[in-house]
C-alpha cells in the first residue's frame, strides 16, 4: 500500500494513540508501523498505535481493537484506548450500538458511550474492564517461594530486591515507598505499590527495574499509589513498552482492586493521574471492574508512507 493513510490522533488522559481504520487501510506490519507513528521527533508521537479493524470470525462484537505499545509489542487491552476506540467507531459511523461490543485480545468488552459537547460527539465512556485476575501464574509472574495458583497480596519485598534498580541512594525512605507489592491482572499485568508520596518516585528508574524484572516474565506495568483518602487516590505509571504515561485505565483498574483486596481503599475509587482523573468501581469477586473517564479527538491527518523506512503499511 503506497497511498496515504487516513489516521486520528487521540488521547485518554492524556494517554494517546494513532488510530486506523482497518477496514479501508488493512495494515500488514503493525508493530513496525506503530514504532513508527509513535516516534515523537519523526512520526506522528504517541504512546501507540490502534487498529479499528473488522470482528474475527464468530465473535459476536461490532468492532475489533488491537493496540500496539511504542516499542511495537501487542498489548492484550487498553482501558484508554478503548473508550477511544468507542469514539472511533461512533463517530465515523462504524457501529452505533450502545454499548458498543469490542473484541479485544482479552475477550469481548462492553463501552456504553455518551455524546456530548458542541458538535454532539462521542466525548466519555464507561467500559466494564472485565474481572480481575489474581493467580499468580495468570499474572503471569514467577516468585520465589508463592505457589502459581495463590494470589500476591502485599508480598514483602526488602532492600535486596531494589538492588540494581539505578536510582539515588534513601529514595525509598524519601518517596515513603511501602516494601510490599500486590499483583493484578486485567488481561495485562500490573504490580502496585504504595508509597508517601509519589511525585517523589524516581519512576524513570523504579519503572524500567520492575518492567525487566527476572519475576515478569511478559515483563509487568508498575504503578506507585499514594491514598490520599479511603476512595481517592494519586497514582503514577511505568507501561511496558511505552515507559512513563499520562494515564492507564486497566492500571487504574488493577489500583482500584489493590486497594479492596488489601484494605487500603475502597469503591468506588476516585483516581488522580497525572492526565486526569478516572472513576472507578468494584464489587469485588468475578465481578467486572467498571471505568470512566473522558475520549478525545485531537486531530485527523494522512501518513504519508513514502516517509516510513518500513516502506508500507
Amino acid at each position: 500500500m503506497n497511498s496515504p493513510v487516513d489516521f486520528a490522533k487521540m488521547h485518554g488522559l492524556g494517554n494517546d494513540y494513532v488510530y486506523v481504520d482497518g477496514n479501508q487501510f488493512p495494515v500488514d506490519d503493525a508493530p513496525a508501523l506503530a514504532r513508527w507513528v509513535s516516534d515523537r521527533h519523526v512520526g506522528v508521537g504517541s504512546d501507540g498505535l490502534i487498529v479499528v479493524e473488522p470482528v474475527s470470525a464468530g465473535v459476536d462484537a461490532d468492532v475489533r481493537m488491537r493496540m500496539f505499545n511504542a516499542d511495537g509489542s501487542e498489548g492484550m487491552m487498553c482501558g484508554n484506548g478503548i473508550r477511544c476506540v468507542a469514539k472511533f467507531a461512533v463517530d465515523r459511523g462504524l457501529s452505533d450500538r450502545n454499548p458498543l461490543r469490542v473484541e479485544t485480545r482479552r475477550g469481548v468488552l462492553e463501552v456504553a458511550w455518551r455524546r456530548g459537547g458542541h458538535d454532539g460527539t462521542v466525548c466519555e465512556a464507561t467500559v466494564d474492564m472485565g474481572p480481575p485476575i489474581l493467580a499468580c501464574a495468570r499474572i503471569p509472574a514467577a516468585i520465589p517461594g508463592t505457589s502459581p495458583a495463590s494470589a500476591v497480596v502485599d508480598h514483602p519485598i526488602d532492600e535486596a530486591f531494589w538492588r540494581g534498580c539505578g536510582a539515588p541512594a534513601g529514595w525509598q525512605a524519601s518517596c515513603g515507598l511501602e516494601p510490599r507489592m500486590t499483583l493484578v491482572s486485567m488481561g495485562n499485568p500490573h504490580a502496585v505499590l504504595y508509597c508517601r508520596a509519589v511525585s517523589q518516585v524516581p519512576l524513570e528508574h523504579a519503572g524500567p527495574f520492575l518492567e525487566r524484572h527476572a519475576w515478569f516474565p511478559e515483563r509487568v506495568n508498575a504503578h506507585f499509589v499514594q491514598v490520599v483518602g479511603p476512595g481517592e487516590v494519586r497514582m503514577r505509571t511505568w507501561e511496558r513498552g511505552s515507559g512513563a504515561t499520562q494515564a492507564c485505565g486497566t492500571g487504574a483498574s488493577a489500583v482500584c482492586v489493590a486497594g479492596l483486596v488489601t484494605g487500603r481503599t475502597r469503591s468506588p475509587l476516585l483516581a488522580h493521574l497525572p492526565g486526569g482523573d478516572l472513576h472507578l468501581s468494584w464489587d469485588g469477586g468475578e465481578s467486572g471492574v467498571q471505568m470512566a473517564g473522558p475520549a478525545v479527538e485531537v486531530y485527523e491527518g494522512k501518513l504519508d508512507l513514502g516517509a516510513w523506512p518500513g516502506g508500507g503499511a
